[in-house]
């Protein structure tokens, strides 16, 4: 069953605010900050996300040049 998240106001946030993320880390439990009894901000447990195995790299080529086309380089097939 999940928690209800607790609510602090943004003064108290404040002053707590090193403990707070040590509770969130150790509980992993989230924190709603409020302003003004309205809520701004939520203190989150990190996840670190595991990158993509397929296209991870899309993007990193670069071409540079038609690979296809004829070169107008002249070569003699027969080596000395």
């Amino acid at each position: 069953m999940a928690r209800t998240p607790e609510e602090i106001s943004a003064a108290d946030f404040k002053s707590r605010c090193l403990k707070l993320m040590d509770q969130v880390e150790q509980e992993r439990t989230e924190v709603i900050i409020t302003k003004r009894g309205k809520p701004v901000a939520k203190l989150v447990p990190f996840t670190a996300e595991v990158p993509p195995i397929f296209g991870f790299m899309a993007g990193t080529g670069v071409i540079l040049g038609d690979i296809e086309a004829p070169s107008s380089e002249l070569w003699n097939a027969e080596c000395d």
